[in-house]
């Protein structure tokens, strides 16, 4: 018995990990589209929260790492495709582009001689996604268009081989920061003034990252 009871502490974050993934089978429900955004606030709690309590709790490892990155895989696809199908066939085979995507990056991440800290999380695209569904509803406009744009902006900043540390989570670091993102997830999601400017944060903040690499390349190009 304290043998099970050391094994169950020692995986406490790989329990969260998979507890993040399994009520995503709501989804496959009749009615399940009506639980995608609940969903993705609490997948986006949960893999936040495993990775706190690793770090917390001195409970890292590399299967952790890797089941943290195979259930992203699982959520982040899933997310992506019931969003994908559900606004017709352009934004549903783009999803398909931003799903490939998803995929090849989780796997090259499983790899640790791959570098990493470099392009955006798969998660950002699940937070963009997030905030143009919620946008659509406030303003009553159809997200598709809005959301191939980010299916497909997202494709290529997921595979820039440069850091885009300047993306509003990238830079919380600490376990109180990290709380803080999610707290502002969650404001966006019941807080309909606060809104568009939660929004507008993360869209500003991802844009800058991604165009600043590009100014930086240029620069670096004249001055060589």
């Amino acid at each position: 018995m304290k043998n099970f009871g050391k094994t169950i502490y020692k995986n406490i974050p790989n329990i969260v990990t998979i507890l993040g993934v399994l009520p995503l089978a709501l989804l496959f429900s009749e009615q399940g589209y009506q639980y995608l955004i609940p969903l993705i606030v609490y997948n986006n709690i949960m893999d936040d929260l495993d990775g706190t309590l690793a770090a917390k709790l001195n409970l890292k490892s590399d299967f952790g790492a890797k089941l943290d990155n195979v259930c992203d895989a699982v959520s982040h696809t899933l997310f992506v495709m019931v969003i994908g199908m559900h606004y017709g066939l352009a934004c549903g085979l783009i999803s398909v582009v931003a799903i490939a995507a998803i995929l090849i990056r989780v796997v090259s991440r499983l790899d640790p001689s791959n570098e990493k800290g470099t392009g955006s999380p798969t998660n950002e695209l699940i937070r963009h996604v997030f905030f143009a569904l919620l946008l659509a509803d406030m303003f009553s406009f159809h997200p598709a268009w809005p959301l191939i744009a980010m299916f497909l902006l997202n494709t290529v900043s997921m595979h820039i081989p440069y850091p885009m540390p300047y993306m509003i989570r990238s830079l919380a670091k600490s376990a109180t920061t990290v709380g803080v993102v999610n707290i502002l997830l969650i404001s966006a999601w019941l807080l309909p003034y606060a809104l568009p400017i939660i929004a507008g944060c993360f869209f500003s903040a991802y844009l800058y990252s991604f165009i600043k690499i590009f100014l930086d390349m240029a620069r670096h190009k004249t001055v060589s």
